[in-house]
């Protein structure tokens, strides 16, 4: 059985249900007088609004359609392919249900979990549809001719990488600043164990061109993930153009809703733009390279990346521009977007060090676009 790139997708999209339907994930607590088979069982709610009829239902259905599409793609039959679709959303909305039960501040709803089932339908569907029109093939046959097998991993963080720059960056395409948090989190934990006393942290003072190289950096960590898995040929230069479009669109996206629409575009400073350029330069050039040798190039760049962002200090307006986002209604997925804007680098960096060890260990399935060629 072949592995899907949409098998990742549809892993993490999941994962982005369950956050939104558990989140805030307290106060748990048992329900009084909840007892024997009343776990199992759920109602019909009191009130209805129609952002959540229509937030059920379209939340799901990709969930639905990736799902048919990965076990397609994986070599299941369409029957099987479309019961899956149906039957595993569903599932899944019933637990969460179920779980939402147990947190204080979510309501459990059979309307939901209806709502729910339906979109997820509706999407296995849409995926039926998209495999009889011969799309889902094509874009498989598009894919081997784009990229090298085995690069479903590297697809799928690259599908990832826009959602993490919605969240506030402390500079443009700047994520990985999760070293200051996770620093934060160990010294209290070891202040109040009386082991240390807490030491006051004086925040390092970033100059704009450690923003710039940082953008730079931004860029360039996608890029050659990109290359990594893209085969050789002219192909290569418009997929770097959409890497640079995607996070120019994403970030003042982010900057439209924090700040307004008409300071959409204020994060591109001229500095920022001779970063952007220079990055696109150097990763056109890294086009010329063979895959295994962007890989190697990207470690380093992560590496730099991760530390670079971790010595930036907060800057007000990025705080400002958070705070909102926390605040904000109906912003569940808040939490969801800084996490993955703090760990794509991370995830990137252990990505390809397992592509790079599985290309020298015999043992392993190799990565074809990062093993060596053969002898003569």
């Amino acid at each position: 059985m072949r592995r899907s790139g949409a098998s990742w997708l549809t892993l993490g999209y999941a994962l982005l249900i369950a956050y939104a339907s558990l989140h805030p994930f307290g106060p748990w607590d048992w329900p009084v007088g909840l007892t024997g088979w009343a776990v199992g069982r759920l109602e019909w709610p009191r009130y209805w609004s129609r952002f959540d009829i229509w937030a059920n239902a379209a939340g799901y259905l990709p969930f639905g359609l990736l799902c048919f599409a990965s076990a397609w793609r994986s070599g299941l039959r369409v029957r099987g392919s479309l019961l899956l679709a149906v039957l595993l959303p569903a599932a899944l909305a019933y637990g969460l249900e179920l779980a939402q039960r147990f947190v204080a501040l979510r309501v459990p709803s059979l309307a939901d979990w209806v709502l729910n089932s339906g979109g997820a339908a509706v999407g296995a569907l849409l995926g039926l549809a998209a495999a009889r029109l011969g799309w889902l093939e094509r874009w498989g046959h598009w894919r081997e001719r784009w990229f090298v097998p085995n690069s479903a991993g590297a697809l799928a963080l690259l599908a990832l990488w826009p959602l993490g720059l919605l969240f506030p960056l402390p500079a443009p395409l700047a994520q990985g600043q999760f070293l200051p948090p996770l620093q934060d989190a160990l010294l209290d934990a070891l202040s109040q164990a009386g082991w240390l006393e807490r030491p006051t942290l004086v925040a390092h003072s970033v100059s704009s061109l450690e923003r710039a190289a940082a953008t730079l950096l931004g860029l360039l960590a996608p890029s050659l993930l990109l290359l990594a898995v893209a085969r050789p040929g002219w192909q290569r230069v418009p997929q770097l153009l959409g890497v640079v479009l995607a996070g120019a669109g994403m970030t003042a996206l982010s900057t439209s809703l924090g700040f307004g629409p008409d300071k959409a575009w204020a994060w591109l400073t001229p500095l920022t733009v001779q970063a952007l350029g220079v990055g696109l330069v150097l990763a056109t050039l890294a086009a010329l390279l063979p895959a295994r040798a962007c890989a190697v190039l990207a470690l380093p760049l992560l590496t730099g990346l991760i530390l670079l962002v971790a010595r930036m200090a907060a800057d007000p307006f990025v705080l400002l521009d958070q705070q909102r986002w926390a605040l904000a209604p109906r912003m569940e997925l808040f939490g969801l977007l800084q996490w993955l804007g703090w760990l794509w680098p991370l995830l990137a960096l252990a990505w390809l060090m397992a592509g790079l060890v599985k290309g020298d260990a015999g043992a392993a399935p190799k990565l074809d676009g990062f093993s060596r060629r053969p002898g003569r």
